[in-house]
């Protein structure tokens, strides 16, 4: 009786080595690792294993990530049931239990074993996973006592003073691994100190570098390409002028220490720019603003993210949408509208799509359309006379797009206070749809404050909820119910100056008197 010929095993070979060093010789470390493999199949021949042509080769890669391109290959081949067996010692594949658990579940899942050259075992049985894992242990404690020593020598060096690599910084190049000024920057460098203390402001310091042709330290890669050589920036800009290499120190865990290079930068020059950098740090606040709801995802009609500011006057603080553009000191880059206020925008928004998820929420059961509304937005572009909203709501595969139409708001003017140099000039009345919006807002107010004082409604997040709009524009609203006769009587009749609306209504003081105080009619 004949014996069945056996099934033909395909065999992967994966190779690893941990660093680049020798990988230019033409026998090198990965080339030793792959003959073994191949010796060790061939011997495998009678049991029906083949090698794959197909190399799998790491060289340069850590095993303590699977973030490796060959590796990644391997394991698509894997799954594309083009691999019956993969080859060579498992601290090549990787040296961390975790990402070995998940090796072992795609091989698996795919049927592949895993057999290793130097140690006689494979995947297929379960003394051959309980030594797999002990020799994985071993291998992951060597890492880790790996790391701890390479961090120990790195805060000796430190301590010592001693450069230990990274990106070289404006003033300096390296010679025999050590930090020497490089003269062609280091005036560059103390000019950059000095401006600073003459401007006081990094986004005028970033102007005023790029006017004079200064861009940030051209650096070579390993691939050949540079980096660098671009303006600087306000980021870049902090950086610099915190770095206490430039005082001849190196910093460590937050400590610094007297260094091996030389300061180029005077030390009654650093700590003046760093005392003037603290006190603006004070006297903004730490530039704290209350959250955005739209930060990251609300853009100017010229790419440019719009990212959160504020301002204080009067000890009231204001929300903004800035163009990074503007606040990096290139107004020319900046899109059609540079700056909004967040409220406004974020109102707008919310109203709009409140209306636009009362049409949807019929045919979804169950919906809450008002726990969405600004949560689900992907994008905001803001444009002269309208905002382009991206919206997505869970479960939907491709975002809903609609226009609202805005216009940014012009400068409020101000108040025609009464007084000896103002009585002569006359008040332009406001238009008949401004009109109409002031007598609508007023009409809703009162309303309200009759549904809250006869319990039709529980507290203003019941009319919020109803409205589609936000707690805090209902409580603002709600201000315009307490108007002086006079000024409603203003309103209705159109006699209020010209360029006065809800929101500056809505702010007026208490008293009847003041607010009577705060205006003149153009038909009183």
């Amino acid at each position: 009786m004949t014996a069945a010929p056996r099934k033909a095993l395909r065999c992967a070979i994966y190779t690893r080595k941990s660093t680049e060093h020798g990988l230019e010789q033409e026998f090198n470390s990965l080339e030793a690792q792959r003959e073994a493999c191949e010796a060790y199949i061939k011997s495998q021949a009678h049991e029906g294993w083949r090698c794959l042509p197909e190399r799998y080769d790491n060289g340069g890669f850590s095993g303590g990530s699977m973030q490796r391109p060959a590796l990644q290959e391997l394991l698509d081949a894997i799954r594309a049931g083009r691999v019956d067996v993969v080859v060579y010692k498992v601290d090549r594949l990787t040296r961390s239990l975790a990402d070995f658990a998940k090796l072992v579940e795609t091989f698996d899942a795919a049927g592949v074993s895993f057999v290793s050259v130097t140690q006689a075992f494979n995947t297929t049985s379960s003394m051959g996973r309980l030594t797999l894992n002990v020799l994985l242990s071993f291998a992951q404690f060597e890492r880790e006592v790996t790391g701890e020593r390479i961090r120990d020598k790195v805060a000796a060096s430190k301590k010592k003073g001693m450069r230990m690599g990274g990106p070289v910084l404006l003033g300096y190049e390296v010679r025999d691994k050590c930090l020497i000024p490089y003269p062609q920057e280091v005036e560059t460098v103390r000019l950059i100190f000095s401006r600073y203390l003459e401007l006081g402001c990094l986004t005028a310091l970033a102007r005023d570098l790029r006017e004079r042709g200064i861009v940030t330290k051209v650096s070579g890669r390993r691939d050949g390409t540079t980096r660098g050589g671009i303006p600087f920036t306000k980021g870049p800009l902090a950086y610099l002028l915190r770095n206490r290499v430039y005082v001849g120190e190196v910093i460590y865990k937050g400590q610094h220490y007297k260094g091996e290079h030389k300061g180029i930068v005077p030390a009654e020059l650093f700590l003046a720019v760093q005392e003037a950098l603290s006190s603006k740090a004070r006297s903004s606040g730490g530039r704290q603003y209350p959250a955005s709801p739209l930060v990251g995802r609300i853009y100017d009609d010229r790419g440019n993210r719009m990212t959160p500011t504020g301002a204080k006057k009067g000890g009231v603080r204001y929300r903004y949408y800035t163009s990074s553009a503007l606040v990096q000191g290139e107004p020319e880059r900046a899109g059609s509208v540079p700056r909004v206020p967040a409220p406004e925008i974020e109102g707008t928004v919310q109203e709009a799509l409140a209306r636009a998820l009362a049409v949807t929420a019929s045919t979804r059961e169950g919906t809450a359309e008002s726990e969405l509304y600004l949560a689900c937005v992907e994008r905001v572009v803001v444009r002269q006379g309208e905002l382009e909203v991206s919206w997505r709501l869970e479960g939907e595969a491709s975002p809903s797009g609609l226009v609202v139409p805005w216009s940014a708001p012009t400068r409020r003017p101000r108040r025609a206070l009464l007084g000896a140099e103002q009585a002569s000039l006359p008040a332009r009345p406001i238009r008949s749809e401004t009109r109409a919006r002031l007598v609508e807002g007023i009409a809703k107010a009162r309303a309200w404050v009759d549904e809250l004082v006869t319990g039709k409604v529980t507290d203003t997040h019941a009319i919020a909820r109803r409205e589609g709009c936000s707690e805090r524009s209902i409580r603002m609203a709600l201000n315009l119910a307490f108007l002086s006769p006079e000024i409603v009587r203003g309103a209705i009749e159109g006699t209020l100056p010209h360029g006065v609306g809800l929101c500056s209504l809505s702010e007026l003081p208490a008293s009847w008197a003041k607010q009577n105080g705060s205006y003149k009619f153009s038909g009183g």
